[in-house]
């Protein structure tokens, strides 16, 4: 049985999310949960609320154990960007670019 969970509009860029999120792929929930708490990174913190997330619907909805689930799944998709614009030299302007994220965290209990 597969179990998800969705985080969307994540104030993280894409890029630096789906590096930490391929480190908890094909990891153990409690592995997976242990490299949330230790990792310093943003990005650790953020997918450690959906991957909670997932692990708390697994559990209630589902009734499944703990230590039988495994992250299939951990996915950093872009989401819609935010456009600043800073001024520059000469009267021109700087675009920024302030980027967001949706998490996706899939657990299953299968091997």
């Amino acid at each position: 049985m597969e179990v998800r969970a969705m985080t969307k509009y994540v104030h993280i860029s894409p890029q630096k999310a789906s590096d930490f999120s391929r480190t908890i792929q094909g990891k153990k929930v409690v592995d997976a949960l242990a490299m949330v708490e230790l990792s310093p990174r943003k990005a650790a913190r953020l997918f450690g609320k959906t991957l909670r997330s997932a692990l708390a619907n697994a559990e209630n909805n589902y009734e499944l154990k703990r230590e039988s689930l495994t992250v299939k799944e951990a996915v950093a998709n872009p989401g819609p960007m935010l456009r600043r614009f800073r001024p520059k030299a000469r009267g021109m302007a700087g675009r920024i670019r302030k980027r967001t994220s949706h998490f996706t965290v899939v657990l299953t209990d299968e091997k």
